[in-house]
């Protein structure tokens, strides 16, 4: 599931940063439903 998180967040933003890196631990504890939604809609200050 990792993979397939930092696989969206580099095509939507091009690479994980710092930033990005923190939020990724948050963003596994949903259910992949729920958080694919959110990996390609929301702006990198959303999320």
């Amino acid at each position: 599931m990792r993979l397939v998180v930092e696989n969206l967040l580099r095509l939507r933003f091009g690479e994980i940063d710092e930033q990005l890196a923190t939020i990724i631990p948050a963003i596994l504890a949903l259910p992949s439903e729920e958080f694919t939604p959110l990996l390609l809609q929301l702006s990198r200050e959303e999320l």
